[in-house]
């Protein structure tokens, strides 16, 4: 059941992963919740759907560990040409595996894997309102896992 059109999110998500039913559930997830969704399977994938993309896209969802290209690298390019898409990433290492070796910038919003629908709403609209595109809301701790 999605929202009635005047509760419309109306922004647009881009969500890469490399495993296609964490897209899948994401999709699903942020679409029911009124946001237009775009997918991709790994980090290239992601910038040629970002080219093709005509309007804003506001967030990037993306796997930290991918092939071709990891999260925070998209994540750099993507914000370099798009500046104002907030990035939130997910990942199945706890933080401080992530942080330990270096995988995640310093701040960054991260969700751990598994998370359910209500983490994955909370995370992306904190980081959507929030003012800066890698630095989390100081109100929020980094969920591990």
């Amino acid at each position: 059941m999605s929202r009635p059109a005047e509760l419309s999110r109306r922004e647009t998500i881009l969500v890469a992963d490399d495993a296609p039913d964490i897209v899948a559930l994401v999709r699903d997830i942020l679409e029911v919740d009124g946001y237009s969704v775009l997918t991709a399977a790994d980090g290239e994938e992601a910038l040629r759907a970002a080219e093709r993309h005509p309007g804003p896209i506001h967030g990037l969802l993306a796997d930290v560990v991918m092939p071709n290209l990891t999260g925070p690298e998209l994540a750099d390019r993507l914000t370099r040409a798009r500046p104002g898409t907030k990035v939130v990433f997910m990942s199945g290492y706890t933080t401080e595996i992530t942080g330990q070796y270096g995988l995640l910038p310093s701040g960054a919003p991260l969700i751990g894997k598994p998370f359910t629908p209500e983490q994955l709403l909370r995370r992306l609209r904190e980081t959507l309102d929030y003012r800066s595109p890698f630095a989390r809301p100081p109100s929020t701790s980094r969920a591990s896992g």
